[in-house]
């Protein structure tokens, strides 16, 4: 039998990776049960006798979960391989992978959730997913520091990533707001901390993109943009992060179909940037056949996939947006 090319590895890596990400994006879990707030139970039952339409704030807690879900997913392998290469020097070091692995959990409950009312469990794993995020933020920021030259070029190119830790802030971050959106009565404008839902939940996709765009930007620059894919993490997304501000402030009931095209188009990118590092990681030396040396010192094939994480976070603030114009 024939041993397939490195190259022919690579490329059958990058449509995997398309497959399981298409299969993501058409994923709808079924309902499950879960503890809920009583306020809440007449409305819920009510509208599953009448068989009446999901509400649209349900909708868009779903669809938070899933980016969240997505989000926990990259920080989940991510880190299991940059930390195993650290051979887990400091046992704060198994953190990001406990926390991440419980938010894509409770991600994934969330997205079969078709009930409103926070969850208390939810709520509690998506804040210490935060909370370890920043912790581990702290913790890399550290790291460059006490390296001789400090925060010189070499160390934030060889280090401990800055921004990292940084896709499980955001993944805690889209959770929690899905909680706080799932928790408002129906038939209401969905509200979060006083702001109106849909256009916090655009501004922080697109804040949190454009924290994604450095890190991208600063590793690739590491690579000199040897290949001309490797700007487009570093110009798409930027875009999708200026339209996801446009549709936090602009006018109410504004038609945006482009900003949706663009941010699935964010998306689509998300699973090819994965296909790319698969295909990197062949072109080292040995290939796949050398995957325990290659995937460690290779591009992060999990990282780019954070980008459809927030792409999604904000198609689920333009589909509230729709539903409520005000939200």
């Amino acid at each position: 039998m024939a041993r397939l090319s490195d190259v022919e590895i690579g490329a059958l890596g990058a449509a995997t990776v398309g497959v399981l990400g298409a299969l993501l994006w058409q994923r709808d879990g079924a309902a499950r049960r879960h503890l809920w707030r009583p306020e809440h139970a007449l409305v819920t039952a009510g509208m599953h006798r009448s068989g009446g339409v999901e509400p649209a704030h349900v909708k868009a807690a779903r669809r938070l979960n899933r980016a969240a879900g997505i989000l926990a997913t990259s920080v989940l392998a991510d880190s299991a391989v940059e930390h195993y290469r650290g051979s887990f020097e400091n046992n704060a070091m198994f953190m990001p992978l406990v926390t991440s692995a419980l938010a894509l959990a409770v991600s994934g409950h969330g997205v079969g959730d078709k009930r409103s009312g926070a969850h208390a469990v939810r709520d509690t794993v998506y804040a210490l997913a935060g909370l370890t995020g920043l912790a581990g933020m702290g913790f890399h920021i550290y790291n460059v520091s006490k390296r001789p030259g400090g925060f010189s070029w070499l160390n934030l190119f060889y280090s401990a990533p800055l921004g990292g830790p940084f896709a499980l802030v955001l993944s805690g971050l889209l959770g929690f707001t899905a909680e706080r959106v799932r928790d408002n009565p129906a038939q209401t404008t969905p509200t979060i901390c006083g702001l109106p839902a849909g256009r916090a939940m655009a501004a922080i996709a697109g804040l949190g993109m454009l924290g994604t765009v450095g890190e991208a930007a600063l590793l690739h620059f590491r690579g000199a943009y040897h290949d001309p894919a490797m700007f487009l993490p570093v110009t798409v997304p930027p875009v999708a992060a200026v339209l996801l501000g446009e549709t936090a402030l602009g006018k109410r009931g504004t038609e945006r179909w482009f900003t949706r095209w663009w941010l699935r188009l964010t998306a689509a990118l998300g699973f090819a940037g994965a296909g790319f590092h698969v295909f990197g990681v062949a072109r080292n030396m040995g290939g796949w056949r050398n995957w325990t040396q290659n995937v460690l010192n290779g591009p992060p094939i999990p990282a780019p996939p954070s980008f459809t994480g927030l792409a999604l976070a904000g198609l689920a603030a333009l589909g509230l947006l729709e539903d409520h114009p005000d939200a």
